[in-house]
């Protein structure tokens, strides 16, 4: 399942599921570009860490919701490493609200970092994959966006809308040599996760069949195989990982 000296660019890449995955693929041979939008610290420090393992990576800052900032992230990798082969579009907000309550604005901001996020980097990758007829697109999605949740509709309409753009992408590349995939997570512990009551943590532990939440390691090795070879001939498709919450 090696991606051995394979360019990975990772949005969203300084913390959580992000960093697990730059960490997995790193692991595996990769050679990868860790976007942040504002966790400088816990970037460069993630970047020290994979070269102190004898590693390649680089970080870089990017607003995703920039279509102008999400090419100038893929120049960066293109200039270092001269190619891009793997794009994890993983960077997510949340701005959790009941719909009667939701502000514009809370609206707008997840709508923009969540998909049109997906949307940017995507479009900004495909010039360089088209041209070596090879390429692999990993969405990160939610198990929210296959179920709903109160007071995440606008979290829930663009991750749903990334597996719609997923399946499209999908029909659209394949004749390419490029695969697009998503992966939903469900309860997964991260600083996001951590923030949320008490009580809500204890009934999404209590839906879990497998009795514990996720942990991004466990995200990480799914996206890692659908970058390697093993997953060649699989793409369009959503692959959960949740322990079985949204069975």
């Amino acid at each position: 399942m090696e991606v051995k000296q394979q360019v990975a660019v990772i949005t969203g890449g300084a913390r959580g599921i992000g960093r697990a995955t730059a960490l997995e693929l790193a692991r595996q041979g990769a050679r990868v570009v860790i976007n942040y939008a504002t966790s400088r610290k816990e970037a460069e420090r993630l970047v020290a860490e994979i070269k102190a393992q004898g590693g390649e990576a680089v970080e870089h800052q990017a607003n995703v919701a920039s279509l102008e900032e999400a090419y100038g992230l893929v120049e960066r990798a293109l200039e270092l490493f001269g190619t891009v082969d793997i794009l994890v579009n993983n960077a997510g907000i949340t701005r959790d609200n009941l719909l009667l309550r939701m502000k514009e604005e809370e609206w707008d901001q997840v709508i923009e970092v969540n998909l049109k996020g997906v949307f940017n980097c995507t479009k900004a990758c495909l010039r360089p994959m088209l041209k070596q007829r090879r390429g692999r697109i990993i969405n990160i999605s939610s198990v929210i966006g296959l179920a709903g949740n109160a007071a995440q509709a606008n979290y829930a309409a663009a991750k749903a809308g990334i597996i719609g753009f997923t399946k499209a992408m999908a029909r659209e590349l394949a004749a390419r040599g490029i695969t697009v995939n998503a992966v939903a997570p469900g309860f997964i512990a991260t600083d996001m996760t951590a923030s949320l009551p008490a009580e809500i943590q204890e009934e999404y532990r209590r839906r879990i069949p497998l009795g514990r939440p996720g942990t991004p390691a466990d995200v990480a090795r799914v996206v890692a195989f659908l970058a390697s070879p093993a997953a060649d001939y699989i793409t369009g498709e959503v692959i959960r990982v949740d322990g079985g919450l949204a069975i």
